[in-house]
């Protein structure tokens, strides 16, 4: 660990001394970076069941990343610093502790070469086969470590090749994988016809390989060995991914395609076992989109003619946006042993609108790798200037191999709609209504649990004042006789001006329900939000004293089950 940290920073230094560097009179490098610091104090709550780890122990934690880029012609040096103290971010039963090099990147792009040693995030495709990436929120970072060349064949077309390891996770987040993953990738613009009347398409292709190392191999025939005879198989070093994709567009229309299929591995089934088994991944999606519909009469009802404003003003504007998604025993992660979200390879976002209000965030879909079909569709709608309709549905089924005796499994359905109108000026209101059928038993791995369908109106209101300030109004009422019960949640902001903003909020458990295992019987529980925000310059500074609830925690599509909390949360966020 010292060794990396001491070669970073040499890489550093010597870059920015060298003669070939100093040559360049012409150009002027350019130093950049931001520090994201974390702090939270937590308050324990055996009520809500915060009082994991650090609550009984550490009562404390701080998570901080100081990314570091500096740019000089055709190099391109970045480094970043990160330290977790008591964390349990990367673990949330757990609290882990320790510091360094987290992310370092030599690169030189030329006018068509490309190289890359040391970190870098990248993906092949939609990600599915492969995407290495951070999602900071719930403690991910999937980057590699290792080489990347990439080169620019003529206008259109670039060829991409990488090879190395992938960060550790847990205890080994400042060290790497053993498994070796390497991949290639083709992809280019294909102009279809003069002045593209026939649309264009992109298209592409990528391979993959992932190889064990032996100590790996050694845990799998460990594990196969202990297995009834008719169970036993023998297990590869290497599988191979491979995928094409290509979306066509013309005007408004856009279509496009992936199909993902992998090789047959070791992979945990649904039994708990390892089985030999291939997969496969397909996605598709449509869009569509207008503007300036015409949908009223341009005349008065007297026969005068409009004027050139208010005709504006009335015209419509559509969008429509369907995706559909089948996977199949498509679990691809570094050691096949590995659970929940550590060692992924691929990225298989949920297939479900991605909500921010609390209540209509409750629940959650995750991805299922083993096997799902998914369904979501969109459809959004200016009717007039100030005016604005969406309306939103997702549908995800198990498959019909999902261990339970042949028969699919529902796991998720969310109807939405909301409205939007501008009041004047300085006032805009939002209504809506979502309604969800979640399959907690499957999703939570609890089998006590049964389907939650919840019916969630809301509303919010906007005031825009003179002179920067602001105050935005926002509740929700959660309807379910399952799961905790029902939930009501209430919460103001207000900006004083451009720099300084606080909200005050509430949700409250106002129809408990309650199951045999948990300490309270039928007590209403709240769980308040209180929080501060200051901007000066580059600089945010927040701090929150907030309780949450135990549940699936989403980020860009990712989720992972997460522990109540019950604290203080203070963040400072700079750039430089």
């Amino acid at each position: 660990m010292k060794f990396l940290s001491y070669a970073a920073g040499f890489l550093f230094a010597s870059a920015l001394t060298s003669p070939a560097f100093a040559q360049q009179n012409e150009e002027k490098g350019q130093f950049s970076g931001n520090l994201l610091l974390n702090y939270q104090k937590y308050v324990r709550d055996d009520k809500i069941g915060a009082n994991t780890r650090v609550y009984r122990e550490n009562t404390a934690s701080t998570d901080a990343w100081l990314y570091m880029q500096y740019r000089i012609g055709e190099y391109n040096f970045t480094l970043r610093y990160d330290a977790f103290n008591n964390s349990p971010l990367l673990d949330p039963q757990d609290a882990f502790t320790d510091h360094g090099v987290g992310y370092w990147q030599i690169q030189k792009q030329g006018e068509k070469l490309g190289i890359t040693v040391g970190s870098f995030y990248d993906q092949l495709g939609s990600g599915i086969l492969f995407r290495a990436y951070e999602q900071r929120q719930i403690g991910l970072d999937y980057a590699m470590q290792g080489a990347r060349l990439t080169y620019n064949l003529g206008e259109y077309w670039r060829l991409k090749a990488f090879a190395g390891n992938q960060k550790g996770t847990l205890n080994k987040r400042f060290s790497y994988n053993p498994q070796v993953i390497s991949g290639a990738n083709i992809e280019g613009f294909i102009p279809l016809g003069e002045n593209s009347r026939r649309g264009s398409l992109t298209v592409g292709a990528s391979a993959l390989n992932r190889t064990l190392d032996k100590a790996t191999m050694n845990k799998l025939v460990s594990i196969i060995e202990t297995y009834q005879r008719d169970d036993q198989f023998y297990p590869k070093y290497n599988v191979w991914g491979f995928n094409s994709y290509a979306t066509w567009s013309k005007g408004n229309f856009s279509l496009n395609a992936e199909g993902n299929w992998k090789s047959p591995e070791a992979i945990i089934d649904f039994d708990g076992k390892l089985k030999l088994k291939q997969g496969k991944v397909y996605y598709t999606s449509i869009s569509w989109g207008k503007s300036g519909i015409s949908w009223r009469s341009e005349t008065n009802k007297d026969g005068s003619a409009k004027t050139a404003k208010e005709i504006k003003a009335q015209k419509a504007s559509v969008g429509l946006n369907i995706q559909a998604r089948h996977v199949d025993h498509f679990p691809m992660r570094t050691d096949p042993t590995a659970t929940l979200l550590n060692g992924l390879v691929s990225y298989l976002p949920s297939m479900t609108r991605q909500n921010t209000y609390r209540l209509l965030a409750r629940y959650n879909a995750p991805a299922q790798d083993l096997g799902e079909n998914g369904i979501q569709g969109e459809f959004q709608i200016n009717p007039q200037k100030g005016t604005y309709i969406l309306l939103n549905g997702s549908y995800v089924m198990s498959l019909a191999s999902n261990g339970t005796g042949g028969t699919p499994e529902h796991l998720f359905r969310e109807y939405y709609g909301e409205c939007q109108q501008n009041i004047g000026k300085n006032h805009k209101v939002k209504l809506g209504v979502q309604s969800i059928y979640y399959n907690q038993a499957r999703y939570e791995q609890e089998l006590e649990y049964e389907p939650v369908q919840t019916f969630t109106p809301f509303a919010e209101w906007l005031y825009k004042a003179p002179g920067g300030r602001s105050m935005r109004v926002e509740a929700q009422y959660l309807k379910t006789d399952r799961d905790q019960g029902s939930f009501a949640n209430a919460m103001v902001e207000y900006y004083w001006s451009k720099h300084f903003s606080m909200a005050v909020g509430d949700m409250v458990n106002i129809e408990p329900h309650r199951y045999e295992r948990m300490i309270i019987a039928d007590e209403v529980l709240h769980y308040p939000t209180f929080f501060l925000s200051y901007i000066d310059g580059p600089t945010w500074y927040t701090l929150s004293f907030l309780k949450q609830q135990q549940g699936v925690n989403c980020s860009g599509g990712v989720c992972r089950e997460e522990p109540a909390f019950s604290g203080v949360r203070f963040t400072v966020n700079s750039t430089f």
